[in-house]
């Protein structure tokens, strides 16, 4: 699915960092979201290709990349550290600066890796999120509801990782089977790949550190930058017209308060953009980096 794509495994000072790397010209990192891996940009990347070097790794914890243990902090899965990895993967391939895309999870640490690195990203691109310090400011029926998972894979280990590894394919199957004409959007091949990395008890455990970390060491960070550490790069937010993003929220109001150059739209479609509608997210990420 990434033909003309080189795999690589880059050791960070953290963990071991899973990509595929292919095309040419100006640098672009694809950052997946949960519970995926960098498959998900199967149907994107092939074509950024085109025009930039694209990278698309596996987050720390996720796909075939390392999963270090957690730690009481939940440090180890912060977006500050997961962030770090993807800065010191984009250095050892030749890449001081870079334009960047992610995707749920992967909008997360990229929202912390513009933060904390604004000298490398020329522009960064977030899909279908607001910012965690807002998403928890906003909790209501419809976001429990909408994101139940946040609050379940937030629990202490390990009994999150005790249900979902009771059944992990069925856990990861129903959050794609559900969609409706899910089999032309996720095919089985892409299905399979998502189940053989998710049933990992690895990454079960690393991905409720991701959530964890997001509800408690990533808001202390969030909550020392608000108001005084914006995004400064130009910054596009693609999100879901359907989904609990596009129904609830202003997200480019929301955005404008942790970014001074703000733009965006919606896209008539669900929560995962770049499946549902790869040929129009192409086009608007082709033309925001261009």
């Amino acid at each position: 699915m990434f033909e003309g794509f080189d795999q690589k495994r880059i050791t960070t000072s953290g963990t071991t960092i899973n990509l595929v790397q292919g095309g040419s010209g100006p640098p672009l990192l694809l950052l997946h979201g949960y519970p995926e891996m960098h498959l998900m940009w199967h149907k994107v990347a092939p074509r950024l290709a085109e025009d930039f070097t694209v990278v698309v790794p596996d987050l720390r914890g996720y796909g075939d990349s390392g999963k270090p243990e957690g730690d009481a902090e939940h440090r180890n899965y912060s977006k500050r550290v997961m962030a770090q990895d993807q800065v010191e993967v984009m250095q050892q391939l030749g890449f001081e600066t870079f334009y960047l895309a992610g995707h749920d999870r992967g909008a997360r640490v990229s929202h912390r890796l513009t933060l904390d690195h604004p000298e490398r990203v020329r522009k960064l691109a977030v899909l279908d999120i607001i910012p965690t310090h807002r998403m928890f400011q906003v909790v209501n029926k419809e976001m429990a509801t909408s994101t139940y998972h946040w609050f379940f894979l937030i629990q202490p280990y390990d009994f999150p990782e005790r249900v979902i590894g009771a059944n992990p394919e069925y856990f990861l199957r129903y959050r794609f089977e559900r969609m409706e004409n899910y089999q032309t959007i996720f095919p089985p091949e892409v299905l399979d790949e998502y189940t053989r990395c998710f049933s990992d008890p690895g990454t079960i455990h690393a991905t409720c550190e991701d959530y964890r970390a997001g509800a408690s060491i990533d808001l202390v960070y969030d909550d020392a930058d608000f108001g005084v550490n914006k995004v400064t790069c130009p910054l596009f937010a693609l999100w879901s017209e359907t989904g609990y993003m596009g129904r609830t929220n202003d997200v480019l109001a929301v955005w404008r308060e942790y970014a001074t150059d703000v733009r965006g739209q919606s896209l008539p479609c669900g929560h995962y953009i770049p499946e549902e509608m790869p040929g129009e997210a192409y086009d608007i990420l082709r033309a925001f980096f261009i």
